[in-house]
């Protein structure tokens, strides 16, 4: 998932067996105990599934619209939610078919059918859009539905992963009357069929009471969610929290005010939860560009790079420094950046690789930034960045920020040698961290291709229902990548919410599926 600010697979079998549910079916049908407040500094960006890649965005749809299958609290495997079982149902994990529940309605009363499911996923696919979810499913040929209540899924090629993917706000179920299957809502409306109704958006706020028509497996503890947007104000977020105006701030605060809240140990009627996280977040190369296309150039930077210091001066402790491109937490984690470059910053190995390229001189170069998009927090880590490269003596580097449509457009065209990108998994499977970035038609955009990566290493994991045997093949593919640095893994973030005293559940709604349930919070 594209970031805006900023565990374990499917076991052995799962993905080529039966999902079924074991929980409940009918989930709450009103809601009881107090509506609760949050405050967030990221945006929603869309409220079409068709349209949202986007942390804030998918907030949205995990809570308004179901899926066939989702993740429940803790966990990363997959388990039915509108569906009643699904499965593959051949050996090669080509073809998965769902049955879905009895009684699935929309919001609005519309019964909910297998059609509105092969609607979602054909409308999602056709519109195709640029900030929507669609480079997920290269791997879908066609959906069908046979009856009201089956649904099957052929692919154009093996992927085990299937089930994590539909699982995701990616696979989110729209009503076939109420959408256009040819063009995006533009009316900041939704008609789902999760738990939750969206019954107002606006610049500022967004409102959501309980679906009395939701058949399901969340139980909802409270009677509804106002969700109010602070646009990027940190201060104001904190402000407000403090204040009593919010009972939860998620997503946004600084590391420095998380930091000085955690201290005051609830002594202003705070408390800080914190929960696993697979965010992560990369200094990423061009290579094409004279400059940061050259390999001595890229290896100088890796020695030279110091994440504690990162950590520790510009993030507070809200991170940890990463190793490698798959995070900890998540099965086929190695730490090849470690074993290759070292945790302590090494300026004769540094000088040393750039003797072997024959670079002479000051190495020039531009670190990318766009706060807009990942906090801004970035622009400090950067510079600290660019101030550890200079200290060694053997770089001149500096940095600069554009707004994000902008660098977006920039780095399209090449512009750029070095620049950040974040990233929030869809699901929590080392596929997510490897196929998006080094796969065909990559989300980086910097000239970086690999014919054992794209060829054989993630074809071959994606295939394979037994998650855990991909442990070898993952860590070639990091191995490759630590050799040839076509990114730089900086951090993993921790995840955290604040919430006020009596406000309860946070602990349910943060962990490495990031999904966020409004369902499990609760205000006394």
């Amino acid at each position: 998932m594209r970031n805006q600010w900023p565990v374990l697979p499917i076991v052995a079998g799962l993905a080529a067996g039966l999902l079924t549910g074991c929980g409940s079916e009918d989930g709450a049908s009103g809601g009881s105990g107090s509506s609760v407040v949050m405050g967030m500094s990221d945006d929603v960006l869309a409220t079409d599934p068709a349209s949202g890649y986007d942390p804030g965005s998918w907030l949205l749809f995990n809570n308004v619209f179901q899926s066939l299958l989702s993740f429940p609290k803790g966990g990363t495997e997959p388990e039915p939610e509108a569906a009643k079982q699904c499965s593959f149902t051949d050996t090669r994990a080509m073809v998965f078919r769902c049955e879905l529940k009895d009684g699935l309605k929309f919001s609005n009363g519309d019964d909910l059918t297998s059609e509105d499911v092969k609607f979602s996923f054909d409308r999602m696919l056709k519109i195709n859009d640029s900030a929507g979810p669609a480079i997920m499913f290269p791997m879908l040929r066609k959906v069908e539905a046979p009856d009201a209540k089956t649904v099957v899924f052929r692919l154009k090629v093996p992927d085990a992963t299937f089930p994590s993917k539909i699982a995701s706000g990616a696979g989110s179920i729209v009503d076939h009357r109420q959408y256009d299957a040819n063009g995006l809502r533009t009316d900041d409306k939704a008609v789902g069929s999760g738990p939750y109704k969206l019954d107002s958006f606006d610049k500022d706020e967004a409102v959501f009471s309980v679906n009395s028509d939701y058949k399901g497996t969340a139980e909802v503890k409270n009677s509804g969610i106002t969700l109010k947007f602070f646009h990027g104000d940190q201060a104001g977020l904190k402000k407000a929290l403090e204040d009593g105006d919010v009972d939860i701030a998620y997503r946004g605060l600084s590391a420095t005010d998380i930091a000085d809240l955690d201290q005051q140990d609830g002594k202003k009627g705070v408390d800080v939860v914190e929960g696993n996280s697979a965010e992560v977040q990369h200094l990423v190369f061009n290579m094409k560009d004279p400059v940061a296309g050259k390999l001595g150039v890229r290896k100088a930077m890796a020695y030279l790079l110091d994440r504690d210091a990162l950590v520790k001066n510009v993030y507070q402790g809200t991170a940890t420094p990463l190793y490698s491109i798959i995070p900890a937490g998540i099965a086929g984690h190695n730490t090849a950046f470690f074993d290759t470059y070292g945790a302590r910053p090494s300026k004769e190995k540094a000088a040393a690789v750039l003797r072997a390229a024959g670079i002479t001189g000051k190495v020039k170069l531009t670190l990318w930034s766009t706060p807009s998009r990942y906090g801004p927090a970035t622009d400090q880590e950067l510079t600290a960045i660019a101030g550890q490269l200079n200290a060694s003596g053997l770089f001149q580097a500096d940095v600069k920020s554009v707004g994000f449509d902008q660098y977006e457009k920039d780095i399209a065209q090449g512009k750029y040698g070095v620049y950040v990108k974040g990233w929030v998994p869809d699901y929590p499977d080392a596929d997510n961290f490897t196929a998006p970035f080094f796969g065909k038609g990559n989300v980086l955009g910097n000239n970086y291709s690999n014919n054992t990566i794209t060829g054989s290493l993630i074809p071959g994991t994606a295939a394979q229902s037994d998650r855990s045997a991909t442990d070898k093949d993952f860590g070639k593919l990091q191995d490759i990548v630590a050799d040839e640095l076509p990114v730089l893994p900086v951090w993993q973030a921790k995840q955290y919410a604040l919430a006020r005293d009596g406000v309860y559940g946070l602990e349910y709604c943060l962990d490495a599926s990031t999904v966020f349930r409004f369902w499990e919070l609760s205000k006394s």
